[in-house]
């Protein structure tokens, strides 16, 4: 269980640094979706340093073995920030396809709270 968890949580930290710099330095790009109107430049780009935070927290105090509770608290904290993510993103579409960032965000939402739950009840670093 310990092995998946650190797959699920290297994947995970790889998933939402990627994302949150995506949000904080490529908002052109972002802007072009019509999702992205229901918050302001600011505020994606709070979204973006918050997840890049996260991916830190996700693997740095686990490997460190330093104040390790940091990790799963990241991981709490990624799903519900993938939560709020798929709230906006749902009430614009909720199409199943690679084009929908509803998609993205639900498993990302879904693995982050596994690894949450995995850090905290299953197999706690130590």
């Amino acid at each position: 269980m310990n092995i998946l968890l650190w797959i699920l949580q290297v994947a995970l930290a790889l998933f939402a640094f990627m994302g949150g710099q995506y949000k904080l330095f490529h908002f052109e790009e972002l802007a072009k979706m019509p999702q992205t109107a229901a918050l302001a430049r600011g505020a994606w780009g709070a979204i973006g340093v918050f997840e890049m935070l996260c991916a830190i927290l996700l693997i740095v105090p686990a490997a460190l073995k330093w104040i390790p509770v940091l990790t799963p608290l990241a991981a709490a904290a990624l799903a519900l920030d993938a939560l709020v993510l798929a709230v906006i993103f749902a009430q614009y579409s909720l199409a199943i396809s690679a084009t929908n960032p509803l998609c993205y965000v639900v498993v990302m939402g879904l693995v982050a709270a596994f690894v949450a739950y995995g850090r905290f009840a299953l197999r706690r670093l130590a």
